[in-house]
């Protein structure tokens, strides 16, 4: 791996018009991706855009012409199966290239459903059992405190594998070490594959339960883009304490025909799809 613990991000956007240009842009790479099969998480992707745009633009310290830069911000997808959108966000920040996500869950494609590390170090580790990527982000959290350098480690997880045990055992730890250099986010789109989350574990106050394991944490609009911004911004600035962000997010964002529709793994006809992408592609770009 490099060293260059000093190197700035190659690439920081801060304006909310062009974050909501490159969630557009992932919203409709979503679909692109899906149709060709029918399959492929794509009301999370949707309602995940705004999330990735912000993280992958805005936030994350990497560097793609260095991608084992040692110094580097790491995310972990904890919900591994959703691929789409983290394809599509890897290949338009220049992670991975573009036309290599095209064989997206084709037979012996690394772009596989849920994501491995196949695909290269862009995957921070292989996540498809859920619920256990907080666990190894703690990890990469003690060791990035205990190098002395400045990166941080983020983990996307679903509000359904807040069921799993796990979790609360890592968040426990998290909290008792004050690791200030992690920051949880948690994808809060009621949905699992059972449907809502209340109908088969209710999981509120969610981030009273974090606040009561030692966390600074705060609910956010995953659609509000500034909200999105400050809200990483004053998990950056908090000493002493991890930070769990309860992202509010709409499945199947930006379609109408699809917003709010509770389907863990939506099947995508062939002319669903091309009225999704008209939507998409009738959307002004605003946030």
């Amino acid at each position: 791996m490099s060293g260059g613990a000093e190197r700035q991000p190659a690439l920081r956007i801060r304006d909310p018009q062009e974050l909501a240009e490159i969630a557009l842009q992932l919203r409709r790479k979503v679909i692109e991706l899906v149709a060709p099969t029918g399959q492929g998480y794509v009301q999370q992707g949707l309602g995940a855009a705004d999330l990735f745009a912000v993280l992958y633009f805005a936030e994350l310290r990497l560097d793609p012409a260095d991608p084992d830069w040692l110094a580097r911000d790491r995310l972990l997808l904890s919900t591994a199966h959703n691929t789409a959108i983290f394809y599509a966000t890897l290949a338009q920040r220049g992670l991975v290239p573009a036309a290599d996500i095209g064989a997206y869950c084709k037979d012996g494609s690394p772009f596989e459903v849920n994501a491995s590390e196949r695909v290269g170090t862009v995957v921070e580790a292989t996540c498809g059992s859920l619920g256990q990527g907080l666990s190894v982000a703690i990890g990469m959290a003690l060791a990035a405190r205990r190098r002395g350098d400045a990166s941080r480690v983020y983990v996307i997880l679903g509000d359904g594998e807040l069921q799993e045990g796990q979790v609360w055992e890592a968040a426990l730890l998290a909290g008792s070490l004050g690791l200030d250099n992690l920051c949880l986010l948690i994808d809060d789109n009621r949905m699992q594959v059972e449907g809502h989350v209340d109908g088969v574990v209710k999981l509120e106050p969610i981030a009273g339960k974090f606040a009561s394991f030692g966390w600074a944490q705060e609910v956010v609009d995953g659609h509000d883009i500034p909200a999105l911004l400050g809200a990483l911004d004053r998990a950056r600035a908090t000493p002493a304490r991890p930070t769990c962000l309860v992202v509010r997010t709409l499945p199947g964002k930006g379609v109408p025909m699809l917003e709010g529709i509770l389907a863990h793994n939506l099947k995508l006809p062939a002319d669903v799809a091309t009225a999704a992408m008209a939507a998409l592609s009738n959307l002004r770009d605003v946030p």
